[in-house]
């Protein structure tokens, strides 16, 4: 666009990242060094705009013309701070009640060994099968390949047998919420350049590839939504959704105080805490009702403050507890990000409800970011300009599905996986 500085580049590469959340939307700009697999990914940020989030619910578009709005005021505001104008964005993906599949895949091999279009064909059957049904296909990466049964490494082209196998990990969506956010992005004058799930994106902004190596859980807690992500010997094997984040707390808030919830959001900001303390009895605040006219005052304890917001956390972190031993992944770390990880002592209530090593993710502080991007509230951002770029990921193909418009676009294949 004339009128626009010229940005020093280095070797990296240029992405522009967008999350279209609940209580905010972010489009950050950033240029990505890859490391290639010999460490981790850096960021350098160039420009980032933030908004205030309307008309969206638990991911949901809830009113498209309110949406569309904000995020080209955000897309904007980014694109004065990095002095460039964006084409394409890599989106992150909430909405459409994500969920995780394992499967495994087959494919018959003939005499001449494995070979890419035997490779190609597990691909494809996975992808029919996680696509059955309405659903979209937005992340997929196989954990592991066998031979006959028998393990065959990360590769296995060129060996061997009658049969290849591959274990599967892939995330759906409801194809129809995923096309509506895809729809409302290109009204805005951009370009999809591809899919990532939220919580898979969170991850890579708080975790290492030692982190993520080793094995550990990123739960993101957003405004309307808490996200999964589980991480076992480097693989992304699992995430989940849940329809609940920092705006039902609020909402709690504001109901049992009659607080506008605007002055609910402040309470839960100031005062709101999950541990106890003995001056909480007598420690008091000052907050003003919903259709106070008069402009009077009511006052509230700390003590009291907390039995409004301890069982709404406990319904959550039981929620969280319950997902994750259906899904049978009870063990290691887990790491909390997302702006509502920020509420005074919930680590350790966490920890305590689990039974498990609990700490709130600063892997953003790790990729050396600005103060004003570092906030466990962009975390989806952050990650979304380290995932769309790398395509490949230490070695694993890049998958794409068919580029049939919007359909063929909520079936395209962001990462290949670890």
């Amino acid at each position: 666009m004339a009128g626009r500085r010229n940005i020093q580049r280095g070797s990296g590469r240029i992405a522009g990242a967008l999350d279209i959340g609940t209580s905010k939307i972010a489009c950050l700009i950033g240029e990505v060094m890859i490391s290639n697999g010999e460490g981790d990914d850096s960021l350098r940020v160039l420009g980032l705009g933030v908004q205030r989030s309307i008309g969206v619910k638990s991911g949901v578009i809830a009113e498209p013309m309110a949406v569309e709005a904000v995020v080209r005021a955000c897309v904007a505001q980014a694109e004065r701070s990095a002095g460039v104008a964006l084409r394409e964005v890599f989106l992150s993906i909430t909405c459409g009640r994500l969920k995780s599949l394992s499967f495994a895949a087959h494919a018959e091999i003939g005499p001449r060994g494995v070979r890419d279009n035997d490779i190609a064909r597990i691909h494809e059957g996975a992808r029919c099968f996680a696509e059955r049904d309405h659903r979209g296909l937005v992340h997929m990466n196989p954990n592991a390949y066998r031979l006959d049964g028998v393990p065959g490494g990360d590769d296995p082209r060129g060996m061997a047998a009658s049969r290849l196998s591959a274990d599967i990990h892939a995330v759906t969506a409801d194809e129809g919420a995923i096309r509506n956010l895809i729809h409302l992005v290109e009204r805005c004058d951009l370009s999809v350049a591809g899919l990532v799930a939220a919580p898979y994106a969170s991850a890579l902004a708080v975790t290492s590839a030692e982190e993520r190596r080793l094995g550990t859980t990123v739960v993101d807690m957003g405004g309307g939504t808490t996200s999964i992500a589980v991480f076992s010997e480097g693989q992304f094997v699992h995430c989940d959704a849940i329809l609940a984040g920092g705006h039902h707390l609020t909402f709690e808030i504001a109901q049992n105080l009659h607080a506008p919830l605007a002055e609910a959001e402040r309470i839960k900001a100031l005062y709101a805490s999950m541990v106890n303390a003995q001056s909480d009895v007598s420690d008091s605040f000052s907050y003003t009702t919903a259709g106070n006219s008069e402009g009077r005052l009511h006052r509230l304890t700390r003590a009291q403050l907390a039995d409004v917001v301890r069982p709404r956390v406990e319904i959550q972190v039981r929620e969280i507890a319950h997902r994750l031993a259906n899904a049978g992944w009870t063990n290691g770390p887990i790491l909390l990000t997302g702006g509502a990880s920020q509420l005074v002592g919930l680590a350790e209530f966490t920890g305590a409800a689990l039974g498990r090593e609990v700490v709130i993710g600063a892997g953003q502080s790790r990729l050396g970011l600005p103060a004003h991007a570092g906030s466990p509230a962009l975390a989806a951002a952050v990650g979304l300009a380290l995932a769309g770029p790398v395509g490949q990921v230490h070695g694993r193909d890049r998958l794409e599905g068919r580029r049939l418009g919007y359909a063929g676009r909520v079936g395209r294949w962001v990462k290949g996986g670890f």
